[in-house]
C-alpha cells in the first residue's frame, strides 16, 4: 500500500482535527481551533464553521489553512499516526446537498447549530500533506496523490445507505461481530467511500476497509456482498 493510500485511509478513520488559519486580528500569527471533519468523495475535508467565529474571519481574509488530523484516543499521540494537510479553504455551495448531508450524518448534533448562528460548510482543497504513520514513517505527499479514484459515490451514497439500513441490518451486525468482535443491538451505515464504510453500532462508530477501491453502486454492492460472505463464514 502506498503512503498516499495509507494516509487517505487514516483520514477516513478519524474525524478529530485542529484547524490553523492566518490571524486577521494579529497579523503574522497562526490561529488554531478545533475542527471536526469528514472527507467528501473527492478526498477534501469538510468542516462546518460559524460566520462569527475567528477562524471564519481569518479564512475570508486569507484562505490558506492547515489541518492536522489525529487519533484522539491514542495512548501515545506522538507515536501514533497523524496527518497535516496544507491547502485552501473554500465555501461549499448550498446546492451541494450531498456534502451537507454527508457531514450531518456523521455529526447529527451539528444540525442544531443552524438554529443559533449562521454556519457555513467549507472544504479544504489539499495541496500538500505530511503523513506520519508511526516511528520513522514520515512522508510528504502531493495533494493530487491523496485524492481517491474518480467515482460516482457522491450521487449514489444516500441510496446505498438507505438500502443497507432498510434491508441489510443483519449484515451490518455481522460485520461488527466479525471484524470488531462487537454484538450490537442496533447497527446502521453512516457513510460509504472508495476505501470503506462506517457503521454506527450502539452509538460507536466503526470503520470497515475495502480490499479494493469501489467507485460506484455496483462495485460497492459487490464488495459489500463479499464482506457479508466473509463475515458469515
Amino acid at each position: 500500500m502506498s503512503a498516499a493510500v495509507e494516509a487517505r485511509r487514516f483520514l477516513h478513520s478519524t474525524r478529530s482535527a485542529v484547524l490553523s488559519t492566518h490571524s486577521a486580528r494579529f497579523e503574522g500569527y497562526p490561529f488554531g481551533s478545533i475542527a471536526p471533519f469528514v472527507l467528501d468523495h473527492d478526498g477534501n475535508p469538510l468542516i462546518l464553521i460559524s460566520t462569527i467565529a475567528e477562524h471564519t474571519k481569518n479564512i475570508q481574509t486569507d484562505p490558506r489553512v492547515s489541518l492536522i488530523a489525529f487519533e484522539p484516543n491514542a495512548a501515545d499521540l506522538q507515536a501514533s499516526g497523524r496527518l497535516t494537510l496544507i491547502g485552501d479553504a473554500e465555501a461549499v455551495p448550498k446546492s451541494d446537498s450531498a456534502s451537507h448531508d454527508r457531514y450531518l450524518r456523521y455529526f447529527p448534533q451539528a444540525q442544531r447549530y443552524f438554529d443559533t448562528h449562521d454556519f457555513l460548510f467549507y472544504r479544504i482543497l489539499v495541496r500538500q500533506a505530511r503523513y506520519i504513520g508511526g516511528f520513522g514513517k514520515i512522508h510528504w505527499i502531493d495533494g493530487t496523490q491523496l485524492r481517491p479514484p474518480a467515482n460516482k459515490l457522491a450521487q449514489q451514497e444516500s441510496t446505498i445507505i438507505e438500502h443497507m439500513n432498510a434491508d441489510h441490518a443483519d449484515s451490518l451486525r455481522a460485520y461488527c461481530r466479525h471484524w470488531h468482535q462487537i454484538e450490537p443491538q442496533q447497527a446502521r451505515m453512516l457513510g460509504i467511500d472508495t476505501d470503506g464504510f462506517d457503521v454506527l453500532a450502539d452509538g460507536l462508530t466503526l470503520r470497515f476497509a475495502f480490499e479494493q477501491p469501489v467507485t460506484d453502486a455496483q462495485s460497492a454492492r459487490t464488495a459489500l456482498v463479499a464482506s457479508s460472505k466473509t463475515a458469515r463464514s
